[in-house]
């Protein structure tokens, strides 16, 4: 691997400029968190005010960005309504030591973040941090949910509504009496559900002023509790190595929870009949009801696997927690393992074993498998609910360290994107890193053709450029404008932090800062693809407030048909050569092309 140090002072410098209100706004929270006591969240206001986020663009307004405060909502718990105090810290055992006894606390959820939180019931929220990138995404999250709510109240008191004992409100009154779109306000009641009319009423008593608390913090720790989440996941790949092998090749993939199990078990296609009737019940509005006409009558321009997949997580989530036990203990029986986390690092993992795999079984769309050589292969994938920024250096750190026949990674997730349309896959060739400043240029594995005989519904561009972003909200419309002109069209917050993490496996030295690196040639199989779920440039100012839906699942899908191919092609030709064979020395994998 060659690192080569090019001119790219002007992009640097270009950079430095434009993030200037960015980078105050994180030194200021960053030294404020240092302090062992309390700090009132209310000293960020100003800087976050100043930041311009395109997240969170009227933050400095007295026009309400329900937009911005829907997706706060949604990332933080519910007990946040109530809450006076926010502890932050890494472990339980480290919370306890200070005073903060979480193990009696009530649990609670974020609908659209994996943390775990804790609710004392008396106004003390604690959460547990998996990297510094949590902290980044949670303090502006508390900060616009604070700026926001509290702009609700100075509307509601300002207007005397809504008056007291009224037993519930509407959206339209909300839109009506205080501002924002009708949309913006049902989508809120639909985030709050039957909670929605306490919740306003309770925006016009009180005011809200926040205060939070950081405990540790530290990269020792971040790599501590990393270590006890892989833990689990390196015992049971150790179980399944056969006498013949020292340590199973491994496949990386750092993607969702769903299709590539979906893909190889053909679990969904095997209850075809249940699933269809499950639709045939619903009320004919519905979507599903809708599409299943369309794909009975020829209309459709979907994929039948697809919609299917769709199904099977509505069919059984409705049939409860025994039906989701059933379907684990089949998948199992199919090759594959489900681990889930019991540490701040919310990432369930599952390992699948291509010899246990069967062919019959796998998705029609993978193509011709040759079953003999797939039974041959001893290999493993080990495939990964995307985390979060730096935990993705943290994680795939780990695994490198402690497995030597890592053969493959491959990286898909969700981005936001300045050139395209949400649903579309986009395929980078360079990388920019925010964390460590460097950027990377790749021979990526995939491109366009491997994914676009199964893309119905978006688009497919290769060639396109990432930057990995600290947060999302700290960006701003002249960063985004920045980075567009450099051609940088790809904004998402892990891919920076997992090539560091290869620069680490195949380089002697720790991954650099600021330089521009040549990944042309690696002792693995490198391959990224994001698929669009945000479009900065055309108002989405609901970012993840609103799912892809079963739409979304046509790039999702490809993307993973086209990780899985590549995988079992890969096997393909090393079970023929005695090099696939061996594991001699670290990182063994022949650098080719299995496109034959």
């Amino acid at each position: 691997m060659a690192v080569a140090r090019l001119a790219l002072a002007s992009f640097a410098d270009g950079e430095v400029r434009l993030s200037d209100e960015v980078e105050l706004y994180v030194r200021t929270y960053t030294t404020l968190l240092r302090s062992s006591g309390e700090t009132q969240l209310r000293v960020l206001e100003p800087s976050h005010m100043a930041m311009g986020s395109s997240l969170h663009p009227l933050a400095a307004s007295e026009e309400l960005d329900l937009g911005a405060f829907i997706y706060a909502v949604r990332r933080l718990p519910d007990g946040i309504v109530g809450a006076d105090l926010v502890v932050m810290g890494q472990e339980v055992e480290q919370l306890s030591a200070a005073g903060v006894p979480v193990e009696t606390w009530a649990q609670d959820e974020a609908p659209a973040r994996r943390r775990r939180w804790y609710d004392s019931g008396n106004g003390t929220l604690a959460v547990l941090l998996a990297s510094a990138s949590d902290v980044d995404d949670l303090v502006p999250t508390l900060v616009a949910f604070q700026i926001e709510w509290n702009k609700l109240r100075f509307r509601q008191r300002a207007a005397g509504w809504p008056t007291v004992g009224s037993p519930d409100v509407l959206a339209e009154e909300c839109a009506r009496e205080l501002g924002g779109s009708p949309d913006d306000w049902a989508r809120l009641r639909e985030a709050w559900g039957e909670r929605f009319g306490e919740r306003v009423r309770l925006i016009g008593e009180r005011r809200l002023s926040l205060r939070v608390r950081m405990l540790g913090g530290t990269h020792t720790g971040y790599a501590r509790l990393t270590r006890r989440w892989w833990t689990p996941v390196s015992a049971e790949l150790a179980d399944l190595v056969p006498p013949t092998l020292t340590e199973r090749p491994l496949y990386f993939v750092s993607s969702n929870s769903h299709s590539l199990v979906n893909i190889v078990t053909g679990i969904a296609r095997e209850r075809e009949d249940e699933l269809v009737a499950f639709v045939e019940q619903l009320d004919e509005e519905d979507i599903l009801r809708q599409e299943l006409a369309a794909f009975r009558e020829g209309r459709s321009e979907g994929s039948w696997e697809n919609f299917l997949y769709f199904i099977a997580r509505l069919y059984f989530d409705e049939r409860g927690a025994d039906a989701k036990a059933e379907r684990r203990a089949t998948e199992l029986r199919k090759g594959v393992t489900h681990l889930r986390s019991t540490t701040a690092l919310r990432v369930p993992a599952q390992i699948i074993s291509l010899a246990a795999l069967d062919p019959r079984a796998l998705d029609p769309r993978v193509g011709d498998i040759d079953a003999a050589k797939l039974a041959a292969s001893g290999a493993v994938i080990v495939n990964i609910d995307y985390p979060l920024g730096v935990a993705a250096y943290n994680i795939l750190r780990e695994v490198a360290v402690d497995r030597a026949a890592l053969r493959g990674v491959y990286v898909l997730g969700k981005a936001a994107t300045l050139n395209a349309d949400v649903g579309d896959v986009m395929i980078s060739n360079v990388v920019h890193d925010e964390h460590s400043g460097s950027t990377y240029w790749l021979d990526n594995a995939f491109s366009v053709d491997d994914l676009a005989s199964d893309l119905r519904f978006g688009t497919g561009l290769d060639n396109q450029r990432t930057v990995t972003v600290k947060s999302t909200f700290l960006q701003n419309r002249s960063y985004l404008d920045f980075y567009y002109r450099e051609a940088f069209t790809v904004v998402e917050m892990e891919t920076g932090p997992y090539l560091d993490a290869v620069y680490e496996i195949a380089d002697a030295d720790r991954h650099p800062v600021g330089e521009a690196v040549n990944f042309s040639k690696l002792p693995l199989d490198l391959g990224i693809i994001h698929y669009a779920s945000d479009t900065p440039y055309t108002q989405a100012r609901t970012l993840g407030a609103r799912g892809l839906s079963y739409y979304g699942m046509d790039s999702t899908y490809a993307s993973s048909l086209a990780i899985l191919r590549r995988i079992l092609r890969l096997e393909r030709v090393l079970v023929d050569s005695d090099r696939g064979r061996e594991l001699t020395r670290p990182y063994g994998m022949p650098v080719i092309r299995p496109d034959a």
